[in-house]
């Protein structure tokens, strides 16, 4: 062996030890070797990356360790410190990375030098070797701090703890470092993430914080612009943004009077897709926008459901964005409406938003004209459904008239072959809003979700009160600010932190981490920034969910799994709620808190919450508030999960083993906690499972969550339409709020919108 290998063979042979691996070849291979030790080290790399398998998954550890020196090495080279100490000083990491304008000058500002020295002692390197290879890939590739040459400076403790003194950083000065503390030992110890702006940019002199962000497009040419200029704005900081369209006019309409003028909403929503490419976030990758339509805007059947498809006229094609389609109970029961031979004969009719303005004369308490949009059901006033028959019923409305099943055979052509629409139950989420009192009785609140369909929150759209020109000549555009969504979002590896029972030590760090984001972060479109202060919405999530199952020996197909969801879910909502309820009362409830159904107890009562220790925390949040107006987002959860060695948000998993490709080499990956007796709750991936406990177990699941969750459909390519069908129905009857993508067999991998998770 030569003697400058030394230093790898220790590593190779301790974690080979660890894990009960055989690393004798490997041994043997380094005796012979005869080249630097960075390529002994790159050699040693590739042989661990390909002797992962199934019967032999851990040499993932025996690769991030091999990957962990490399990175220490560079680290140490760019930073002039010895090699051997692995991480330096952390007063001069944020002096140097200042001074390169990497860093924001607010740690410094906001710290002294004897602070930062004592949260450096708190830096514990062995936490470390939690990582497995494909977590620790990611973590470098993506979010370690580098300069501008791509040279590498901060390691992965370092970025956890310069996370956890952003966050921390306007915390009362008395114990501020004890919280820094304690939110470093939730990231470093990977019980949670954060999402992956905050992951990215916290501490960074650019950049925003926020996930998801949600806007709602006003039926007029400036408001259409002015979207597509906030849209711009936020996509270059990262996000993913979600828009309304479902109040723009359709194809054929008249405008200022002209009839037949209006193109609909497809060349704006192509205008966007042009957006959504060119301006791209922080040149990693280009803006992820979705865009929603009511099923009963006329352009549903006009261009809006074949928008990504590959067939048609590629003029109106926007393959870029994704799609999603705001469906009322209403048209899920015309889909059940049969003869007597069975075959379906629900009708189901479309307008135009801007005729139904014009003609049925609905206005709000302000005089101004409502739509059919602004409408929902309750379970015991159906003002929607009214609504919706009053507009059948006048003569001079005009309207495209369908079957109901063929507008959903059109939906679920879509979602096999593009994965989208997704599918938003609006009645289902305004019921659930916890802030409906800030509307009148059935008036819609929410109109659609986000990206990813885990958001749900108050919307309006922001509308151009006058344009002027001031007495030093500057033209002066004033806005009327509407509710501009915006979450912030976190979430609990389950996988890890369950195990460890820390959920409630966790749980408390976390709703303030994410509670502070809002008053760090600077998102360059003013009303969102607004509504981010009116209603401190954060969504804290999960993932890991099959993980879990495998190491508590639940099979996914079971009323075992379905009732663990329902018990754990509502753990986590509970001690969510105390957490914020806690944060009222040190800061102060969000503004809109009075009125709320927080405030009323009907949020519990909704929920059946009815044991002692929900009735003492609904007094309680009665008494103090809570400091947040939603709290509880299960987003996807891609990336961050792969970092926290675990599977994606409450997905089954994709395969026990697959190939992961990363620029110029392939490696395998596998299920983690992959054993003789996890593998047989994991070996029915994806596509094998019965998407019926799925549902199931989400229905259970959505219970607990004040917002929504990213639930995938996973079907195999043949499916019949059937089949399709009564999953769509099943999630409609069980409750949920959003479905996300129906991920077929045939369909190339989906790309997800990685800022967007957490």
């Amino acid at each position: 062996m030569k003697e400058r290998y030394s230093g790898i063979m220790e590593i190779v042979k301790a974690v080979a030890e660890e894990y009960s691996l055989d690393c004798s070849k490997l041994v043997t291979k380094l005796e012979v070797l005869d080249v630097p030790e960075q390529e002994a080290n790159q050699q040693a790399l590739f042989y661990a990356l390909n002797n992962i398998a199934i019967d032999e998954p851990d040499w993932t550890f025996v690769a991030a360790r091999l990957y962990l020196e490399q990175l220490y090495n560079e680290a140490a080279e760019n930073r002039g410190y010895s090699r051997h100490l692995k991480y330096g000083c952390l007063f001069n990491l944020i002096s140097t990375l200042t001074e390169h304008k990497i860093y924001s000058p607010a740690l410094l500002n906001s710290y002294s030098k004897e602070e930062i020295n004592e949260l450096a002692r708190a830096i514990a390197p062995e936490r470390d070797r939690l990582f497995t290879y494909i977590g620790l890939f990611l973590m470098a590739d993506r979010y370690l701090a580098r300069d501008y040459m791509r040279n590498l400076y901060e390691l992965p403790q370092e970025r956890f703890m310069v996370i956890a003194m952003t966050l921390m950083m306007q915390e009362d000065r008395a114990k501020r470092l004890e919280l820094v503390k304690e939110a470093y030992w939730a990231m470093s110890n990977l019980y949670m993430t954060v999402a992956t702006p905050t992951l990215s940019n916290a501490g960074k002199s650019y950049g925003q914080l926020s996930s998801c962000f949600i806007d709602t497009v006003e039926d007029s040419l400036d408001g259409i612009y002015l979207n597509n200029w906030d849209i711009a704005r936020l996509s270059k900081d990262g996000g993913g943004i979600g828009i309304y369209f479902g109040k723009v006019r359709a194809l054929g309409s008249d405008i200022k009077g002209f009839k037949g003028m209006s193109s609909g909403v497809v060349p704006w929503i192509r205008l966007i897709n042009d957006t959504a490419v060119s301006v791209d976030q922080l040149g990693q990758r280009q803006g992820a926008i979705a865009i929603y339509l009511d099923i009963f805007h006329k352009d549903i059947m006009n261009g809006f459901l074949d928008l990504k498809t590959n067939n048609g006229d590629e003029r109106r094609k926007a393959h870029d964005i994704f799609t999603g389609v705001a469906i009322p109970d209403l048209f899920m029961e015309k889909l059940l409406e049969t003869d007597e031979n069975g075959r379906s004969i629900g009708e189901w009719h479309t307008f135009c938003p801007h005729q139904v303005k014009q003609l049925m004369g609905w206005r709000d308490e302000e005089g101004r004209p409502l739509g059919l949009e602004d409408f929902y059901d309750e379970k015991d006033r159906r003002l929607f459904t009214e609504k919706y028959y009053e507009a059948v019923n006048n003569p001079l409305l005009p309207r495209k008239t369908y079957r109901a099943m063929d507008i959903m055979a059109r939906i679920m052509v879509a979602q096999l072959e593009t994965g989208t629409p997704y599918m938003f139950y609006r009645d289902e989420v305004n019921r659930q809003n916890p802030n409906k009192h800030l509307a009148a009785e059935c008036r819609t609140s929410i109109y659609c979700s986000n990206l990813c369909t885990e958001i749900a929150q108050n919307m309006s759209p922001t509308t151009i009160v006058k344009e002027y020109l001031n007495k030093d000549g500057d033209i002066v555009i004033v806005r009327r600010p509407g509710d501009f969504v915006v979450c912030n979002l976190s979430s609990i590896n389950l996988s890890k932190a369950v195990p460890a029972e820390v959920l409630d030590r966790l749980i408390t760090i976390q709703v303030r981490m994410l509670d502070n984001v809002i008053d760090l972060n600077t998102i360059p479109v003013g009303q969102a920034q607004q509504t981010n202060k009116k209603f401190r919405a954060v969504g804290l999530g999960t993932f890991g969910w099959h993980h879990l199952l495998a190491l508590r020996g639940i099979h996914w197909e079971s009323d075992d799994a379905v009732d663990y969801a329902d018990k754990l879910y509502e753990d986590i909502a509970y001690h969510t709620i105390r957490s914020s309820m806690e944060l009222a009362k040190e800061k102060g409830p969000y503004s809109k808190f009075p009125g709320s159904e927080w405030e009323t107890g009907k949020y519990f009562e909704r929920r059946n919450y009815s044991s002692n220790r929900w009735r003492e925390l609904k007094e309680e949040v009665q008494k103090y508030g809570v400091r947040n107006g939603w709290l509880m987002a299960v987003a996807p959860n891609s990336s961050t999960a792969k970092i926290g060695g675990s599977t994606d948000g409450i997905d089954p998993l994709y395969s026990v083993e697959y190939a992961e490709e990363k620029k110029n080499f392939k490696f395998k990956v596998t299920a983690p906690d992959l054993n003789h007796i996890t593998y047989n709750f994991y070996r029915r991936a994806r596509h094998e499972l019965d998407q019926t406990w799925s549902i199931r177990q989400n229905a259970k699941r959505q219970r607990h969550i004040d917002q929504s969750i990213s639930f995938n459909l996973y079907v195999r390519h043949d499916i019949k339409a059937i089949e399709l069908l009564n999953l769509h129905l099943e999630a409609w009857k069980q409750g949920l709020k959003t479905t996300y993508y129906v991920r077929s067999t045939s369909q190339e991998e989906i790309q997800e919108c990685e800022a967007c998770h957490s």
